[in-house]
Order: C-alpha cells, then sequence, then structure tokens
C-alpha cells in the first residue's frame, strides 16, 4: 500500500483558517485519493498541518501534484503557506492498510533517517516486534518514503491521551516489547511530533 504524505507548514497563529479552507477544499485542484487524515501539529514542529491520502493511482498522483505546483493558491492555503513538502509512502508489506475511524485523539508521528542499506533490516526487525508491542497499544503506520531524502521511514502510533502515552511507551519498554532488538542501530536520526486531528479529518 502507498500513501501521498504532504506536510503543509503555515504562518503562526493560521492554522484554524488554514484547516478551514482544507475542508471547504476551494483550491481548484482535485485531490487524487481517499482522503484519511488531516491532523495539525500540537508538540514538536509546530504551525504544521499534515495530509495523508490514500495512493492506488501514481500516475494520477503525479498529475495532481504538477498541477498543484502550478496553482495560484494550492491547497487553497496560498496566503497561509511558508512551506511544503509532498512525498511518497510505501508501506512496510506486514501493516494493514490504514483505514479511517477514531482511534486517537493523539496522534505520535516518529520519522526516522536510516544508515544506508538498512531498511531491508529495520523491516525484518519491525517485522518481528510489532506483534508483541501491539498488546501495549496499536501501531497505525509504518511506512517508507520513497521520494525526498533517503533513507526515511514513518510510523504513527495513536493515543487517548499525552498522559497514557507516556504511560503505554513505559510500559512496553519495562515489559521487554519496544523497541525492536537491534532497531536503534539502525538510525541515524530521529523526530517526533504529535498532531490532532482536524474536525473533518477521516482518522480521528
Amino acid at each position: 500500500m502507498t500513501y501521498d504524505v504532504t506536510i503543509i507548514t503555515v504562518r503562526p497563529g493560521t492554522h484554524p483558517d488554514a484547516l478551514l479552507r482544507l475542508q471547504q477544499q476551494d483550491s481548484g485542484v482535485a485531490p487524487a485519493g481517499e482522503l484519511l487524515a488531516c491532523w495539525y501539529s500540537e508538540l514538536g514542529a509546530l504551525n504544521q498541518i499534515l495530509l495523508i491520502r490514500s495512493c492506488d493511482d501514481e500516475a494520477r498522483l503525479v498529475a495532481q501534484r504538477a498541477a498543484m505546483l502550478q496553482s495560484k493558491n494550492p491547497f487553497g492555503l496560498a496566503e497561509f503557506i511558508v512551506g511544503m513538502t509532498m512525498d511518497m509512502y510505501v508501506s512496510f508489506p506486514f501493516m494493514p492498510p490504514i483505514a479511517p475511524g477514531r482511534y486517537g485523539p493523539i496522534y505520535e508521528v516518529r520519522t526516522y533517517a536510516l544508515k544506508p542499506d538498512r531498511l531491508a533490516k529495520t523491516i525484518e526487525l519491525w517485522r518481528g516486534a510489532v506483534p508483541g508491542r501491539s498488546t501495549v497499544s496499536p501501531l497505525l503506520a509504518a511506512m517508507y518514503s520513497a521520494t525526498g531524502p533517503a533513507i526515511r521511514f514513518m510510523h504513527i502510533w495513536p493515543y487517548a491521551s499525552l498522559d497514557e502515552r507516556q504511560r503505554l511507551r513505559t510500559k512496553a519498554v519495562a515489559d521487554g516489547v519496544w523497541p525492536p532488538p537491534g532497531g536503534p542501530d539502525q538510525l541515524l536520526a530521529q523526530q517526533a511530533d504529535v498532531f490532532l486531528p482536524a474536525e473533518f479529518s477521516p482518522l480521528h
């Protein structure tokens, strides 16, 4: 399964207006794929809006991106945007497709940079460790980027609250089910951001 992951950085204090504009979808460019998530950052890199769409037609996605890049009003947010990235991510092969639903409302999005040639090793380590970690709390997504700076992978963990996040992460380590044995040895860098869902986000 592949996903279109767009991160839009907006001017400070404008994300409520930007989310309303996204809900209205007045960019003039038809989106490719089903919208799965529209979230805004709460902790970490601030003033960010994260969009995740399913991607079952890569040719349509490329055409949509080209149109968006040439639009005078990308995503209907031209007056708010100060930065934007658009990447395609490929799901780890053992992960089920992301499905809309209520899993949060806290979504921790962790983006890691891997050492060269360590992607296959990381996938296998996670294949073995995720079932045990999922007994503590669910993993929504684990996927690697097929575009942009290499080699990155993103994993997304939903929690009921920040307190619950801390409790469950501590429990996973105490129970010995996380991190995957040898997993940290594959990494070059780590980033963690916490997002909250927009009112209209299918993933809530």
